[in-house]
């Protein structure tokens, strides 16, 4: 396993990304819409093993406070293999010192906090699907 990061949208096959979603599993996406989301964001990663995509995550950010990571995901032949934690140590490198916020997957906390992140107790938002994030275990219900 020699394991690549990739920092820009060229060349992207969409489809084999939103099949890392699918199949980490963390739901579907639409290649089209993944492409317009990941474009739109501050910084994305692509890890590759040789010529195939195994993991991918992104961050939206204002460059100077605040940034947002989204959508880490790896397939699961490469969890628990450090991938993830190359993607996340990258993008925390690319963003620099700002506050970092993100979305853990329910049960998967602990791997977060051992990349220094810490439970927020006053975080609130507005959602398309709160009875969806409630159900996945993102919300209190």
């Amino acid at each position: 396993m020699s394991i690549s990061l990739h920092f820009n949208t060229e060349n992207i096959d969409w489809q084999k990304i939103a099949e890392i979603f699918e199949k980490a599993p963390l739901g579907t996406r639409e290649p089209e819409k993944l492409a317009r989301a990941a474009k739109n964001s501050a910084l994305v990663c692509f890890a590759k093993d040789g010529d195939k995509f195994v993991g991918f995550a992104r961050a939206i950010s204002d460059l100077e406070y605040q940034a947002a990571i989204y959508d880490l995901c790896i397939l699961p032949d490469y969890q628990s293999k450090g991938v993830g934690k190359m993607i996340m140590n990258a993008l925390k490198e690319k963003l620099g010192p700002l506050s970092i916020i993100l979305y853990a997957v329910p049960g998967k906390e602990g791997f977060y906090k051992k990349l220094g992140f810490v439970p927020m107790l006053t975080a609130m938002g507005i959602f398309q699907d709160e009875a969806g994030m409630i159900e996945r275990g993102y919300l209190e219900g």
